[in-house]
């Protein structure tokens, strides 16, 4: 099978990222297949269904996965372009809805508390747009209190947990990735808490108990797109791949997890989707999927080039 070429067949959020990522194409010309996304395909029906004030569904953070916040991030993992117009009214509907206090952005009606999950992801997606303010910097800053003693961070720290989580710590690290592209600068305060991070997850293999070895949980080792808020192991190669984190032998036991999952046919299956609410199915589970194949793809390329 012409892996590539299946790719190619795929939604401009595929094609593009494949030209970029696995063929080298110039940028001119991954660029002209980005842009088709807002025009055609599943990024396109995803904007359509934006309401005027900037939101999705009339809401913020719930229904999953139909939410302003979840459909947002959505259209980040496509590829929308940062500078569609799209993208800053969502931000702000998410950054106003919210609410702020301490340099934390609150979006749950029923949790007393900020979420540092949640604020990654919100991190992510106001620095992918380039939302400027007080909010981004500050979420940012009271990431860094929230660090456990692990490198992780953990969304029930104020319920008493004591070690980091592996879902929330994908969040925080993806965000504060955003934002260090975003704003270099000021991202300089974060490049410890950043390195302690990543360490979490190598410490634990990406999918492992620091303790025993063991899986940490068999759902990390299922491979789902888009993840929403949950982590696995696909989600945190495919983080140390955009960073370019260099090759540790620690690493390994989970490209090998990739490596066993790759199908005769050379594709990966969508497996675990998410249950939600969904403006539309992506593809199916159980199903070869485009999506894991292109991430794995990448992964995987990456890690024969690590240095």
């Amino acid at each position: 099978m012409d892996v590539i070429g299946w790719l190619m067949e795929g939604d401009p959020s595929i094609r593009w990222q494949v030209q970029r990522d696995l063929l080298d194409r110039a940028e001119s010309t991954w660029k002209r297949e980005r842009a088709q996304l807002a025009r055609r395909g599943w990024g396109a029906d995803l904007l359509a269904r934006q309401d005027v004030d900037g939101g999705w569904s009339g809401a913020v953070y719930s229904p999953k996965w139909t939410s302003t916040h979840y459909t947002l991030l959505q259209l980040v993992r496509l590829g929308l372009a940062p500078f569609h117009p799209a993208g800053r009214p969502a931000v702000d509907k998410l950054l106003t809805a919210g609410r702020y206090e301490n340099g934390s952005l609150n979006l749950a009606k029923t949790v007393p508390v900020a979420d540092g999950c949640v604020n990654g992801m919100v991190l992510l997606m106001a620095s992918y747009f380039g939302t400027p303010g007080p909010i981004p910097d500050g979420i940012a800053s009271w990431l860094l209190t929230r660090q456990m003693a692990d490198g992780g961070w953990n969304c029930e720290d104020w319920r008493g947990a004591t070690h980091g989580s592996f879902h929330t710590t994908i969040s925080v690290l993806e965000g504060l990735e955003a934002y260090r592209l975003a704003r270099p600068a000021e991202a300089e305060k974060a490049a410890d808490a950043v390195a302690a991070g990543r360490e979490f997850l190598l410490v634990h293999r990406l999918y492992k108990s620091h303790r025993t070895g063991e899986v940490a949980d068999p759902v990390f080792t299922r491979f789902s797109f888009p993840p929403r808020w949950h982590y696995d192991v696909l989600r945190g190669l495919d983080y140390l791949a955009a960073v370019d984190a260099g090759r540790d032998p620690r690493i390994e036991d989970a490209i090998d997890l990739v490596n066993s999952k790759r199908r005769d046919d050379g594709t990966w299956v969508l497996q675990h989707p998410h249950t939600g609410r969904l403006h539309f199915r992506m593809e199916q589970g159980g199903k070869p999927s485009r999506w894991n194949t292109l991430r794995a793809l990448r992964v995987l390329k990456w890690w024969s080039q690590a240095g």
